[in-house]
């Protein structure tokens, strides 16, 4: 079987992604003692950082090598923004939370460094280290849903985390993440091996901040001076 560059960048994320799963707040999902307030900071955080995931799928479109991925870009920014964000929305809702406090929430250290990584990695970095700074994201998320899926270990676990765990599982987000391995993989086999190391080098620096980030939800992180 031909190795794809996603196999060699899936040995680079497994450590970061199996300690990700180890954490407190993902064991907390799994067997239901998370507390809410820890979950609803989460959500109010990962709607910020959804406004500028889908900034990053428009400079992908700037970026695309051919009008198939500046579709594909394109689409994805648009779900983000008029599909994505509508649903987190409703979701905040059952937390209690409105639409106003999710658009006037400060982002948390860790939150604007993640973003601020992947803005300024779509913006002077390369097509082939946007791409790599991408995926983790969406990855990950899969990753964690089809762990949480298989190992649920609470019958009564709440049904907002439940919805949580469907929706990261669920074959729509699959074929989602398999879009962007497919050009993952297609820009890479077009780049030199140095090139190849700056693709590997972005994707593990954001692998690292989504175990970042749910460690910011588990500490309630702010900043340290008010």
């Amino acid at each position: 079987m031909i190795k794809l560059f996603t196999d060699q960048l899936f040995d680079v994320g497994k450590k970061i992604w199996d300690a990700q799963y180890e954490h407190p707040f993902i064991r907390g999902i799994q067997d239901g003692t998370l507390p809410l307030e820890k979950f609803a900071y989460w959500v109010r955080q990962d709607y910020l950082f959804l406004i500028d995931y889908g900034r990053l799928f428009s400079l992908a479109v700037v970026k695309s090598p051919n009008i198939r991925s500046c579709l594909q870009f394109a689409t994805l920014s648009y779900e983000t923004y008029s599909t994505e964000l509508d649903l987190h929305r409703s979701y905040a809702k059952e937390f209690g939370i409105s639409e106003f406090e999710l658009e006037i929430e400060i982002k948390s250290p860790t939150c604007k460094a993640y973003t601020d990584f992947l803005l300024r990695t779509g913006s002077i970095g390369g097509y082939h280290e946007l791409l790599g700074a991408l995926l983790p994201c969406m990855w990950g998320f899969y990753d964690v849903g089809i762990r949480l899926k298989e190992s649920i270990l609470n019958g009564n676990i709440d049904v907002r985390y439940l919805n949580f765990i469907e929706q990261y599982s669920s074959n729509d987000f699959r074929n989602l993440v398999e879009i962007c391995k497919q050009m993952v993989n297609e820009c890479a086999s077009n780049l030199t091996n140095e090139l190849r190391d700056e693709m590997i080098n972005s994707f593990s620096i954001s692998c690292q901040y989504e175990y970042l980030f749910w460690d910011m939800a588990w500490k309630k992180e702010i900043w340290p001076v008010g």
